[in-house]
């Protein structure tokens, strides 16, 4: 752990930048779901305790570096009051004279939130000038968007260069997870990863076959591989010119000594909708006209099986088409036996990406895991093993 967190850092009356994620859904200008917001609570209430004045940055949607209205973080205030249970100032900009008075005027017990750091056009080219004039708003930088960290810009790298940086509790959270889960895991180590396409998950698959155990393929990818070994899919969703690609992997796979599970039987259905009439066949049987939605029992017996002759799970992506029922049977099935197995004590679990956030929380199983990250970007390239400049920067501070 290379980085400090804010217990390594004297907060007592000093000004501090938190860089947060509160990019959340609005519609009408009510916050539709406040979970991020929510996620960053305990930041701030222990900077306030420690008697700390927590200054904000953050973004918001798209802006491309103009001011517009819609995306102002001023119309949060109301939903970071009620997190926060104290008074929430705002800033008209991120930097300048007037940003300035505020944090000089901000008293014991108040957060300033700081305009969205993206009506800066330089924001996002990590522009050096503009991270300066953020630093000389505070006296300790804190990051706590790890969803973030995968973006070289000012208020996420160059900032953390200029002034004493600590990592925020969701952060230091996420961090201490994805270390446990693949830096130094508990072996045996399985991971899943599902989703569509093999294409956008190349350097994922090639980083998780050299470092895992076990490696369960579901969704559409699973399919692809399924061509690559010579198999049937019908009309299924395959990328039949990747197939060549799968079997490289496969390959590579079986030299790392890294067992890679795929669907033994399959849900197979000629209309993908829900409750579309379907059958349960051998992996090798898929019909012409058959579509493959989800992998079967004998399928999700064998990957039981794994979980529980394994410590660590790592979760990336559905293993069915888990939004149609009852194509969500396995992703549901298998979600369950790995929470079940964390509740015992038996399994450190690990989840993260948009697909398997809302997959986990439609099985119910997502209350027992671990750590479930809400990063999409972030979490993906983590696990494919590639540097984040927001968490390079903290530790080199």
């Amino acid at each position: 752990m290379g980085w400090k967190t804010l217990d390594d850092m004297d907060l007592n009356g000093k000004r501090v930048l938190v860089r947060v994620d509160i990019n959340v859904p609005i519609v009408d200008g009510v916050v539709t779901d406040s979970t991020r917001i929510r996620r960053i609570a305990p930041t701030v209430r222990d900077i306030l305790a420690a008697g700390g004045k927590p200054i904000l940055l953050a973004h918001f949607g798209r802006p491309g570096g103009e001011r517009r209205e819609n995306l102002s973080l001023n119309q949060l205030v109301p939903t970071l009051e009620r997190a926060f249970e104290t008074r929430v100032l705002f800033a008209a900009d991120c930097i300048g004279a007037g940003a300035e008075a505020a944090a000089d005027a901000l008293q014991p017990g108040e957060v300033l939130l700081l305009e969205n750091t993206r009506f800066h056009a330089t924001e996002t080219k990590n522009d050096p000038e503009l991270a300066a004039g953020m630093a000389r708003l505070g006296e300790i930088y804190c990051n706590d968007a790890f969803s973030a960290a995968h973006r070289a810009h000012s208020s996420t790298e160059a900032i953390a260069r200029l002034l004493p940086a600590c990592a925020g509790r969701l952060m230091q959270a996420e961090l201490q997870a994805l270390e446990s889960a693949l830096s130094q895991p508990q072996r045996p180590v399985t991971a899943v990863v599902g989703g569509a396409k093999v294409s956008t998950k190349l350097e994922l698959l090639g980083n998780l076959i050299e470092k895992v155990d076990h490696l369960v393929i579901g969704g559409g990818m699973a399919n692809t591989f399924l061509v690559a070994k010579g198999l049937p899919v019908g009309i299924s969703l395959a990328e039949r010119i990747m197939k060549d690609t799968a079997a490289e992997i496969l390959a590579k796979a079986k030299a790392a000594g890294c067992e890679i599970i795929l669907p033994s039987d399959i849900a197979v259905a000629k209309k993908f909708e829900a409750h579309a009439e379907h059958e349960i066949l051998p992996a090798d049987q898929c019909p012409e006209d058959g579509m493959i939605l989800d992998a079967g029992p004998d399928s999700l017996a064998r990957i039981n099986e794994v979980f529980e002759a394994s410590k660590t799970l790592i979760w990336n992506g559905p293993l069915g088409a888990f939004e149609l029922e009852p194509f969500d049977a396995a992703t549901n099935a298998a979600a369950l036996k790995a929470a079940a197995l964390t509740r015992a004590g038996q399994l450190i679990s690990v989840a993260g990406g948009g697909d398997t956030v809302a997959a986990l929380n439609a099985s119910g199983a997502a209350g027992d895991f671990t750590y479930i990250s809400t990063a999409g970007g972030a979490f993906l390239e983590w696990m494919e093993g590639k540097e984040l400049p927001g968490v390079a920067a903290l530790e080199s501070a």
